[in-house]
């Protein structure tokens, strides 16, 4: 009994340090799991088009047979609605790249779609010149090619049978009676029968009953009016014809876009019939009207067209480029960066690191496109970095992620431009105060607070509708309560006090409102005693206002606000 016991003992021993010494020496294929499984439950994989579908590894929705986009779960969190934290893997598997925002001196270039027109200017009608019945059409059909002097048609026309008898018989006498000879033939040059048609009738000394019509122009038969036996009168149109050898291009430039185009500027445009063959024009004409519905005007374009390949209607793609007296500089961007939605369209900026990718949403005023890039007229900086490849896996990820995003933007107070102005006014003082206080300057402080309290006051608040003029009336009368705070103390560190709340209104007002330059939304974790701190400013460098030169650099940027138009 004893032995049995020592050997339970012994076993029992022996699966205890086995385990310890097991455990001991493979701790690193523990904490990989470990790290696996915390990494596969950071990210997952669903469908921008059906929210629904949710995996934990890559592949298609199941639905509509999309990519599924990475998003995070919950470790990747943001405090700003603009931004989207995401994992480095995630971002390896949406093969999202970014392109530094450059300075480019550029000729503005527009991508327009338009079609293919007739050159209204080498159009024609084809009359008759006398009254008769139509016994013979040479010209059958529209579409027929003929060319200047081709007949086209031969009518009986009785008028002329009598003129041609009264010729024939005053050529009898002419040498006797000139003039009577002169007045037939006179009489025959009012139906239009040139020189020749006239001595040739004359000469044949035999009256003929039928007389052709001749084509004046060359071109295509696009209308054919009449049918033989038909009976037609003088100065009816018989046939409408159109010279194809230039033709328009009517091309569709937004409003925008106009003040970029001038008479003369070159395009060249193709046609979906022939690929990869290019077609040369120069603008010739601007429609001085605007078109309300769809905010374009046309611009006309003439074309040659030799061989007449180019046919009325067909469809074109052109590239109109500027002339050389619109050359500027402006940051550049490629195109491939920038969501289209319309007069603000959307970028994404990257804020993060390459350990912890982040990327804010920008909403951008966009300029002149020439080639694959495009101009920014304002809601970047020289030097920052755009989402240049994969920016709809970003924005898709936003948007399954609760952030803001291309089909989900912020929504701001609609402001005439006269409130807008004495609101960028206002934000102007409190950038001032805000330096005084970086400055440590109480008295200039104050004087900055009492400036801002009166331009809050004098906003005219009748030019607001009833909801906007509301969400003003609560943030004002705070704003004002402190802006008079900080006039009426010389202390600086209270001073800085009701800066803070100011501060926190003035950011909801700038959220709601917009602006009119690019406004930074900066913090200090150490103000307000350690429970942190925001403020504005007009520039990126961090300039602490709570603490002055002794933490001067403390902060950073937390959120940009773009120019608003």
């Amino acid at each position: 009994m004893k032995n049995s016991k020592q050997v339970l003992i012994l076993i029992v021993g022996c699966l205890f340090f086995g385990g310890v010494i097991g455990w001991s020496l493979k701790p690193g294929n523990v904490a990989e799991e470990e790290f696996a499984h915390s990494h596969s439950a950071d990210t997952e994989y669903t469908c921008s088009m059906h929210p629904q579908i949710r995996q934990g590894e890559p592949g298609s929705c199941p639905i509509c047979g999309m990519a599924l986009t990475p998003v995070q779960t919950h470790s990747q969190e943001s405090d700003s609605p603009y931004q989207l934290k995401m994992t480095p893997s995630a971002v390896a598997l949406a093969n999202i790249a970014t392109t530094a925002v450059t300075s480019g001196t550029y000729s503005p270039q527009f991508t327009l779609t338009g079609k293919i027109q007739p050159d209204e200017t080498r159009r024609a009608s084809i009359a008759s010149n006398f009254s008769g019945r139509i016994d013979k059409l040479y010209a059958t059909f529209a579409g027929q090619v003929v060319k200047k002097g081709d007949r086209l048609a031969s009518i009986y026309a009785p008028e002329l049978v009598s003129a041609q008898k009264e010729l024939l018989e005053a050529a009898k006498i002419k040498s006797d009676n000139p003039t009577l000879y002169q007045a037939a033939r006179n009489k025959l040059t009012q139906w239009r029968l040139t020189s020749s048609q006239i001595d040739k009738l004359e000469s044949s000394a035999e009256v003929q009953h039928s007389f052709d019509v001749f084509a004046d122009v060359s071109g295509v038969v696009t209308a054919k009016n009449v049918a033989e036996g038909d009976f037609v009168t003088r100065g009816a149109v018989m046939f409408e014809m159109v010279d194809l050898q230039k033709v328009w291009v009517l091309l569709d430039v937004y409003e925008n876009d106009l003040s970029h185009v001038k008479v003369g500027d070159k395009v060249t445009f193709t046609a979906n019939a022939y690929p990869g063959q290019t077609f040369e024009g120069r603008v010739l004409f601007i429609d001085p009207a605007l078109d309300a519905q769809s905010r374009t005007v046309k611009v006309r374009v003439e074309a040659a067209n030799p061989s007449s390949v180019l046919k009325p209607e067909m469809f074109v793609s052109a590239v109109l480029e500027a002339g050389s007296g619109d050359v500027g500089t402006s940051l550049v961007i490629p195109k491939s960066s920038v969501l289209w939605t319309g007069a603000k369209s959307v970028v994404y900026v990257q804020v993060g690191n390459q350990d912890e990718p982040a990327f804010e949403m920008r909403e951008v005023a966009l300029g002149a496109s020439f080639g694959d890039q495009i101009a920014v007229n304002s809601g970047l900086q020289l030097g920052e970095k755009v989402v240049s490849s994969g920016a709809f896996a970003v924005d898709g990820a936003a948007q399954l992620s609760g952030n803001y995003s291309m089909m989900n933007r912020p929504k701001t107070l609609d402001v005439g431009a006269e409130v807008r102005s004495a609101f960028e006014k206002i934000l102007g003082i409190y950038f001032e105060l805000k330096n005084h206080l970086v400055d440590s300057h109480a008295e200039s402080a104050g004087l900055s607070a009492s400036s801002l309290h009166k331009a809050i006051e004098h906003i005219d608040k009748e030019k607001l509708d009833d909801k906007d003029r509301q969400v003003w009336d609560e943030l004002s009368q705070s704003l004002m309560h402190h802006a008079h705070h900080i006039a009426q103390v010389s202390d600086i560190k209270q001073q800085r006090a009701a800066f803070q709340p100011l501060s926190d209104q003035l950011i909801q007002l700038v959220e709601k409102v917009g602006s009119d330059q690019l406004v930074y939304k900066q913090y200090c974790p150490m103000a307000d005693q350690d429970k942190g701190a925001y403020w504005l400013s007009e520039e990126k460098a961090v300039r602490n206002p709570y603490f002055g030169e002794s933490m001067l650099k403390c902060g950073e940027v937390k959120e940009s606000f773009q120019k608003k138009s």
